[in-house]
């Protein structure tokens, strides 16, 4: 793996003439408009860079996108990789250890959500404080690489705290409704039954999606500083399942954004 990351670094960075990003975003479905508010500098697509996957999930462009945001210089996905694509874990999880080489600090990762917390309302920002791995595997099973970081990394804080009380700090400064609460990550790519939702309630999860956590994981392993929010596209509340498809996801996304775009605009601005 570590000649792979080397080889697509150098890649990276012959194309964008050495450009150092120090803060990386990875955006979930419907939540990509973040890069109109990047001022742009070098545009990849996925299939132009080696050993990277290609995104093919609707709502996900597949670019990589290296500018300028509040001031910092940043790389963005526009588009992410799941495991229910069919990828491995360490496909999914390959763009993070390649922004950790080309000198990213803190990785920013967004997602759309289904909600069991019943005090939650279908479009709510819910910043993430921790999560629930209920993925079928983890992607630093097999031989640890030290040079990537420590066989087994400490989770205590997955989610910066500064960051979580940063962001929930501008948000009350721009009157922006925000909650924190747990993340739940399945591999999908059905949606929840009831008694999933049931099940996910109960064990402390507040949302649940079908990304994120193993991003978190191998940046976390990186030693990266990770902010997290989910957009709750759809509620799984006790008695309030109803029907769901990946295109009223994409709207609910797509309505609130403008909200997850300014507060991280300005978190990244304040990092």
């Amino acid at each position: 793996m570590l000649e792979q990351i080397e080889f697509t670094t150098k890649s990276i960075r012959e194309k964008t003439k050495n450009f150092s990003p120090e803060v990386g975003i990875i955006l979930g479905t419907g939540l990509g408009g973040l890069v109109k508010e990047i001022t742009v500098e070098y545009v990849l697509s996925y299939e132009s860079i080696p050993n990277f996957p290609v995104s093919t999930v609707e709502g996900h462009s597949g670019k990589l996108i290296f500018g300028n945001l509040g001031g910092k210089n940043v790389v963005a996905m526009q588009g992410r990789f799941h495991f229910y694509e069919g990828y491995t874990m360490h496909q999914v999880t390959f763009p993070v250890r390649v922004m950790k080489s080309l000198g990213v600090k803190t990785i920013c990762v967004s997602n759309a959500a289904g909600g069991m917390n019943p005090d939650f309302e279908v479009g709510e920002l819910m910043i993430i404080n921790d999560h629930i791995n209920l993925f079928p595997t983890n992607p630093l099973i097999g031989k640890n690489i030290n040079e990537l970081g420590p066989r087994f990394p400490d989770m205590s804080e997955a989610y910066n705290k500064k960051l979580v009380d940063l962001a929930l700090s501008i948000a009350k400064e721009k009157n922006i409704k925000v909650s924190t609460g747990v993340y739940a990550g399945l591999s999908g790519p059905c949606f929840e039954t009831p008694a999933e939702y049931r099940y996910l309630w109960r064990i402390g999860a507040d949302v649940v999606g079908m990304s994120t956590v193993p991003e978190v994981i191998v940046a976390r392993h990186a030693g990266l500083n990770v902010f997290g929010i989910s957009i709750v596209t759809d509620l799984g509340v006790e008695g309030k399942v109803f029907n769901v498809t990946h295109e009223e996801v994409q709207a609910v996304a797509n309505r609130q954004e403008p909200k997850m775009t300014l507060l991280m605009k300005e978190l990244i601005s304040r990092i």
